[in-house]
């Protein structure tokens, strides 16, 4: 049987940023731009050995991520929040999470 995840734990808000039915708020989104910026400035293995390419979509969703946060403090609706789960999908994508 797999262990329930902890509520606020790492994987539990990945599971809710990867879950389609869980609508995104602004505090998802400010957790993963401090998740990938922790990842950034502990030189997360996984970031130094992506290619190129990859290295700069993740900052391009991170970067469209922070720009609709900018824009829409208030909360996104259909297409924004599709396009906003998007984004913090491909930020996450691809990196280790730890348990706390």
């Amino acid at each position: 049987m797999a262990a329930i995840p902890e509520p606020f734990s790492v994987q539990y808000r990945v599971n809710r940023i990867f879950n389609p039915d869980y609508p995104i708020s602004s505090e998802d989104v400010i957790w993963t731009l401090e998740f990938m910026k922790k990842k950034v400035a502990d030189e997360a293995p996984e970031l130094l050995s992506l290619p190129q390419p990859l290295l700069l979509k993740k900052f391009q969703s991170f970067a469209e991520a922070s720009l609709i946060l900018l824009k829409q403090r208030s909360g996104w609706g259909g297409v924004e929040a599709d396009r906003m789960r998007r984004c913090l999908q491909d930020v996450i994508t691809g990196l280790k999470i730890e348990s706390n």
